[in-house]
């Protein structure tokens, strides 16, 4: 029998950020949803406050995996707890 994980609207939870093949592991808390004036599911949330992240940089590219599956991201601003906003658009890492 073959699972097939639909996207949900809200994840919260543990991830990995991938960036130049290195791995690391965070918390993040993810928000999407369908945007039907371009047809395309937009996803976005904070990437937790982590020492591993100290040398992200705002406008990096990332791959952003869960337990139920994985997708490219863009990495913005950080916000005043150190947090970093996610962007994505497609089928969503959660």
């Amino acid at each position: 029998m073959t699972v097939v994980h639909e996207p949900q609207a809200s994840y919260d939870g543990p991830a990995t950020v991938v960036l130049d093949g290195t791995e690391q592991a965070v918390t993040v808390t993810l928000r999407g949803a369908f945007q039907p004036l371009d047809g395309h599911f937009h996803w976005y949330g904070r990437i937790a406050d982590s020492p591993a992240l100290a040398t992200l940089r705002s406008g990096t590219h990332v791959r952003l995996r869960t337990d139920h599956g994985e997708a490219d991201g863009r990495v913005s601003d950080r916000d005043p707890w150190g947090r970093f906003r996610i962007t994505g658009t497609g089928v969503p890492p959660f």
